[in-house]
């Protein structure tokens, strides 16, 4: 992995981190996950399984360190780990389409509900959650898979652009 693709994952995540930091808690604890807009992002950019494996590592554990969501790390970590991979195998399936707004965006809505559903059931069986599995997917997983999906819409287009602008040797795999 060169210097420039671990640079742009680590903006990436960066960014993620403001604002999964600066969102507040508010189902039991619970948040949006705005991260994992920047996970889902970082994977299409550098679809290639160590870009992928280090993007969900290092996002559940920053995940984990900003959750509002008591005993929230530990299922963090497994949520964007595993869904980081269910992404990365989905997007890879697409094929051509996969480079389509559509395609990402739609992508983007079925990823946030997948790791909802992880992060729900991994936080019941660690920790318990505060209230009940389905409200609490449709109180905060819901609207996320919402947010993520618009916040996809608008980034999409400006990061494939400044990609495709620079001299970035990773853009190269998108076209596969």
């Amino acid at each position: 992995m060169n210097t420039k693709k671990l640079v742009a994952i680590a903006l990436l995540i960066g960014m993620g981190t403001v604002l999964h930091a600066v969102v507040p808690g508010f189902v039991f604890g619970m948040k949006p996950d705005m991260m994992l807009t920047m996970m889902f992002l970082g994977i299409i950019l550098f679809p290639d399984k160590k870009s992928v494996l280090l993007i969900g590592l290092v996002t559940g554990i920053i995940s984990g360190i900003t959750t509002s969501m008591p005993g929230g790390f530990f299922p963090n970590v497994i949520d964007k780990f595993i869904t980081a991979f269910v992404f990365f195998g989905i997007f890879m399936a697409l094929g051509k389409l996969k480079k389509n707004i559509i395609s990402v965006s739609v992508l983007t809505a079925i990823g946030t509900l997948i790791s909802g559903a992880i992060f729900l059931g991994v936080a019941s069986v660690i920790v318990g959650l505060p209230g009940q599995f389905a409200a609490m997917f449709a109180a905060a997983v819901l609207p996320a898979a919402a947010v993520n999906t618009i916040v996809m819409i608008v980034l999409y287009p400006v990061a494939t652009t400044i990609m495709s602008k620079t001299a970035f040797t990773g853009q190269q795999t998108i076209s596969q």
